[in-house]
């Protein structure tokens, strides 16, 4: 089973229990070197460096966790890099509000560091693909939630300009799966903020939603102080996006 394992794969010792191999048996492999503990109930095969899909893989995998990288990061991942600037040393983890994740997940030092952001904006599972990562099967965002993603962490720690600029590129979503996952949305600012980034980049695609199906909430939100406001969608922008 060891040698079948993707380099850098994380062995969780609850799944390996469940597998066959006894928590006995577990130690015995960490006594002879075959296994390294990396933090409780968590290990990887010796020699192996610490890669960070390995361990996201192991979450979703083994331990049926609420965990995907999402964001700016998943952005990157499905190729929309040349839109944005990528924190290759960092990458972003979604999870719900009351997800328990692992003290070895923050505590190790990874080939990139994770950054969770806890949020139940979304539906757990709406929006999410599985990709190869070097071997290492991870869950992420599709486009569409991914960008959702980057406006719910808009303005503070994701900047807008920089979000118009991808929107400028997202001329071939679809519009069934922009709807189906703005229906689910459960934020207005992130709904609001998408709705009138898409009209100003005036895709195809935008044209054929339904927006009066949409709900936007009520009363004002101000994303900027001293920023120009949008009577359609009740927001205040900032000048050069207004």
């Amino acid at each position: 089973m060891l040698q079948d394992l993707p380099y850098g794969s994380v062995l969780l010792s609850g799944w390996l229990n469940e597998q066959g191999y006894s928590f006995s048996l577990q130690q015995s492999y960490r006594r002879s070197g075959w296994l390294v503990s990396i933090g409780k109930g968590a290990m990887v095969r010796a020699g192996h460096k610490l890669i960070l899909a390995g361990s996201i893989n192991a979450l979703q995998q083994q331990a049926g966790l609420d965990l995907h990288i999402g964001g700016r990061t998943a952005l990157g991942l499905l190729g929309y890099a040349h839109y944005l600037e990528i924190n290759r040393s960092q990458t972003l983890l979604f999870t719900g509000r009351t997800t328990h994740i692992p003290a070895w997940l923050e505590s190790n030092s990874w080939d990139s560091s994770p950054m969770v952001i806890r949020t139940s904006f979304m539906p757990r599972e709406t929006g999410l693909q599985d990709i190869d990562m070097n071997g290492i099967t991870v869950r992420i965002s599709t486009p569409v939630r991914a960008y959702l993603e980057c406006l719910f962490l808009a303005p503070d720690r994701f900047d807008l300009t920089e979000a118009w600029e991808i929107m400028q590129g997202l001329n071939t979503l679809q519009p069934g799966v922009v709807r189906q996952l703005l229906m689910q949305c459960k934020s207005v600012k992130v709904k609001r903020l998408f709705l009138f980034l898409a009209g100003k980049a005036g895709h195809n695609w935008f044209s054929k939603l339904d927006i009066g199906e949409i709900d936007l909430g009520k009363g004002k939100r101000r994303l900027v102080k001293n920023g120009i406001y949008n009577a359609r969608y009740q927001i205040t922008l900032p000048e050069n996006l207004a």
